[in-house]
């Protein structure tokens, strides 16, 4: 498992297809990364808020080349935590989303 901050730009995402790297979007509206997550169901992975940290676990149940992980990544401060939300699209791009809290 690796933890680096969500405020970097980057992220090193070991089931990337191409060189292992996505683009962070962190802007003063929202929050976004789009990972590959091309060779997991939506049942075979779980996205979860635990304190500030996003943590992505994804695992193949009954395959026999099973591949299996974690991942950890912070969320920034800024972030409503409560509105963290995921989506795996057609093509294998599991998106996650968080609005940021109001300016004060």
């Amino acid at each position: 498992m690796s933890s680096i901050p969500i405020d970097d730009s980057l992220w090193d995402w070991p089931l990337q297809s191409t060189d292992g790297i996505v683009k962070v979007h962190n802007d003063h509206d929202k929050f976004e990364v789009d990972l590959d997550a091309q060779y997991f169901t939506p049942q075979e992975i779980q996205v979860k808020v635990i304190g500030r940290i996003l943590d992505i676990h994804f695992e193949h149940q009954t395959k026999k080349d099973s591949l299996a992980g974690d991942v950890s990544r912070s969320l920034p401060e800024d972030v409503d935590l409560g509105s963290v939300k995921s989506a795996l699209s057609p093509r294998g791009t599991l998106t996650i989303t968080a609005a940021k809290k109001p300016s004060k």
